[in-house]
């Protein structure tokens, strides 16, 4: 069955119907063995087919603890369309058709967003804490321990254990809530670091509190809402003031359910696995870090950070525990923002065939276009550039080439591309603020590679050949065909 669904559980659920989850029955993260472990899934079967899995027992800190722990939660884009409700009968038997799965994906949720590059909003609902599974176990005063769960220490550089896969609520009397996610690091049994950037929501929030003359923001962490819920969190799709759990619902296609916290004010996802409530000071912080980062690199030690004392924690029985494992797998569904972002700079670029980030490559951005007049690749990718604050690197090939195809991607570079004149480097422009590369935070360089067919008044040939492939499905129509139906027969006697 497909979503949109209510809880983290239906989803992990799901994927284990559709043999997309590995059960593990017990892995000793104080030698590190569930981070070696996913560092080698993900090197011999790739982002798209490594399975989700679950580790029912872990060790960490020096003591075993149930779990479970999951990792690789959203993995391919078979997750997605399950997640966001691709029709079962649509996605068929699919599952090893990633790409296939993918277009089916972007087609679902373009058909969601507006004119206007809005999607649809669904204000949450409020639901009692009988209804509410994350209210099994309330644990408040001194029973709180953040030691008895078992969060992991990803990797050997880390300061220590963190939830890296929680959800912040905040909430401003003008500007609304807050839903984004941010490191946490287990700092001791009743208190967290709490790592806003600056300049994030979540940063601007704190800072209004501060400004009112408040000693202290109310603050909820959130582990193991639905996939919906928990994705739109760490994306892009909100702006300062719009409710992240408005375009959840929309979404969804029906309110998120929500319940009071214990010790504030704040609605949280009634669904939810466990919740963390507590207060961050405005002025109280204290050192943080390091980390490894989403980029795979050891992020820096902060000499002051935010920190949280925890009030509160509310959770199912035996909650599910996700550990995102930053730098090695996927963190989170990304499907809604491409949409997103391929129907702006649709209409800033009529032209524009396809837009895709791949997995694989944090900061290149791939971009396909019908080429019309010369100069129009180089504007184009000018264009995504200034506009993709994560893009450090912009191909942008004919629309001829298949984005999804990295063999295609690549063969247009070394056949069409001429480094010069087809690049441009841009020397300092705004850039994404955990790039390990950059010397300056939240500055970065930039480098378009125009790798279309160039034209002679873009200094390339008078005349380009035709392709052998084309040429192939031209003049010999029926061979596809022929090859497609043989295709079985083919590998018989194959034993690899």
């Amino acid at each position: 069955m497909t979503g949109p669904y209510d809880s983290f559980r239906d989803y992990i659920n799901a994927l284990d119907e559709r043999g997309r989850l590995l059960r593990l029955p017990e892995m000793d993260q104080d030698q590190f063995e569930a981070t070696g472990f996913a560092y080698r899934m993900i090197g011999e079967l790739g982002y798209h087919a490594a399975p989700a899995f679950r580790i029912d027992r872990v060790r960490t800190g020096g003591r075993w603890l149930d779990g479970p722990v999951f990792g690789n939660v959203f993995p391919g884009w078979l997750a997605e369309a399950l997640a966001y409700g691709v029709p079962a009968s649509a996605i068929g038997d699919l599952a090893a058709d990633d790409r296939r799965l993918y277009q089916l994906t972007r087609e679902h949720l373009a058909r969601k967003l507006g004119t206007d590059d809005r999607w649809p909003r669904i204000a949450p609902h409020e639901i009692g804490r009988a209804e509410a599974p994350v209210k099994e176990v309330v644990v408040t005063g001194d029973d709180i321990n953040l030691l008895d769960f078992p969060w992991l220490q990803t990797n050997p550089g880390d300061a220590g254990a963190y939830i890296t896969a929680g959800t912040v609520f905040m909430e401003d009397p003008e500007r609304g809530r807050n839903v984004a996610t941010y490191r946490c690091q287990v700092k001791g049994p009743r208190k967290l670091g709490v790592n806003c950037e600056i300049g994030q929501h979540g940063w601007i929030h704190i800072q209004r509190a501060k400004q009112r003359g408040e000693a202290t923001v109310p603050a909820a962490i959130v582990l193991g809402a639905d996939p919906i819920t928990f994705s739109v969190g760490t994306s892009k799709l909100a702006g300062f003031g719009e409710d992240e759990l408005e375009i959840a619902g929309g979404l969804r296609g029906r309110p998120v359910d929500l319940v009071a916290c214990e010790s504030s004010a704040l609605r949280i996802p009634a669904f939810a696995e466990l919740v963390i409530e507590g207060e961050i000071p405005v002025d109280e912080g204290e050192e943080e870090g390091p980390y490894g980062e989403v980029y795979g690199y050891l992020g820096l030690k902060k000499p002051w950070n935010f920190v949280m004392h925890v009030q509160a924690i509310t959770h199912r029985r035996e909650p599910w525990i996700v550990n995102s494992f930053a730098g090695v797998t996927k963190l989170t569904m990304s499907m809604p923002q491409a949409v997103a972002n391929f129907s702006r700079y649709r209409k800033l670029l009529p032209n524009l065939v396809d837009l895709y980030r791949p997995v694989e490559t944090n900061g290149v951005v791939l971009a396909s276009i019908d080429k019309r007049l010369p100069g129009e690749g180089m504007s184009a990718g000018q264009t995504l550039a200034a506009g993709d604050l994560f893009s450090k690197v912009v191909i942008v090939v004919d629309g001829d080439i298949d984005l999804h195809d990295k063999n295609q991607v690549f063969h247009a570079l070394g056949t069409r591309w001429q480094p010069d004149p087809a690049s441009l480097v841009i020397p300092r422009t705004k850039g994404f603020p955990l790039d390990p590369s950059a010397p300056t935070r939240w500055l970065t360089s930039k480098m378009v590679i125009d790798a279309t067919r160039q034209w002679p008044a873009e200094g390339g040939p008078a005349q380009w050949p035709a392709v052998s492939r084309v040429l192939l499905d031209q003049q010999s129509p029926g061979t596809r065909a022929l090859v497609d139906r043989r295709w079985s027969e083919y590998w018989k006697s194959w034993q690899g």
